[in-house]
Order: structure tokens, then sequence, then C-alpha cells
């Protein structure tokens, strides 16, 4: 699977003459491309409302970028899935400097975990939390303390020795 990108998605039905104007619907969508995009919107909207693809028209396909990318943010994920025994709500959290970093380590978490693949989860919602004291899980806890410190204890890399000698070796004892 490639790199997601977070999409916004803005589709409607098709115009009738009994409603020449139709409802728009938005729809937030991670996926690896615009035509995976569009597939995961009709997906969706056809178990959500009654419309489909063949009846209805994508107005507006964009790509959402960050707006911070290179601050580390906590986010909670809700998803749901199919699992082998049924269909299970969850709720996650991950650190990362993205919400598609965290929506990406959310899919290697579950395919790790629970051996779920991509068309078998459904995110329902992305939060970034910027309140500490919402933070559930203790493993993003624990990396929340002031003055976190990650001492290196043996360093494999030498700067002062030479890796290549500059003279020919003496072979004469």
């Amino acid at each position: 699977m490639g790199r997601l990108n977070e999409y916004q998605v803005i589709g409607r039905a098709l115009p009738k003459e009994d409603a020449p104007s139709p409802k728009l619907y938005r729809m937030r969508v991670f996926a690896p491309n615009t035509v995976v995009a569009k597939s995961r919107f009709w997906y969706f909207m056809s178990q959500l409302r009654k419309l489909k693809k063949a009846n209805g028209e994508i107005v507006s396909l964009n790509v959402i970028t960050e707006k911070r990318p290179l601050k580390v943010k906590n986010f909670g994920i809700w998803i749901r899935y199919d699992s082998r025994s049924g269909t299970h709500n969850m709720y996650k959290e991950f650190r990362e400097m993205s919400r598609t970093e965290a929506v990406e380590a959310l899919y290697q978490d579950m395919a790790a975990r629970h051996r779920s693949r991509f068309g078998s989860i459904h995110i329902l919602k992305v939060v970034e939390i910027t309140d500490n004291e919402t933070i559930r899980r203790p493993y993003i806890k624990q990396l929340l303390t002031k003055g976190l410190k990650f001492p290196l204890p043996h360093r494999s890399a030498n700067p002062g020795k030479k890796i290549f000698s500059y003279s020919r070796p003496s072979t004469f004892a």
C-alpha cells in the first residue's frame, strides 16, 4: 500500500425535475490516490444514504494538507472494523506528525495486532488531542513527561578512530 493522502470529497445525486439542486454530501477520506478516494466515497454513501455512483456525481475533490507538518501531535482515532468473528468498534491513540501518518500507523497496527486488512477498517473520526489530560492510553502518556530524554548507552561509531588506514601495512616481521 502506498502513502496515504487525506481527501475531501463532495458529491451529490444527479439533478432531476423534482429535485433540481440535490443535497451535497461531504466526506473526508484517507486513500492512496484520487481513484480510491472516489471509490471509498461511493462505498460509504451507498451505506449511509440511498445513493450510488450510477445516479450521483462528484462535485469536488480536494487534497487536505497538514497545517503544521513539522510538529509532533497526538491523535485519537475511532474505527469500526470487521474481524473473523464480527464487527468491532475501537479507539486508538497515536503520536505522529500528521493525520495521514497517524492513519498509516493505525493501518500498520491493525494489520499487526488484529490481522485486519485495509478494506475491513472504517475510520469514523480522527481528532488531534490538544489537551494532555484527555489522553487515555498509557503508551502515549509516558511520552508527555517534561524533559524526556532518550540516552544512548552504547554508541557504535567512534568519531576519532579511523576506519581505513592511509599507509600500507608492513608484512615484514
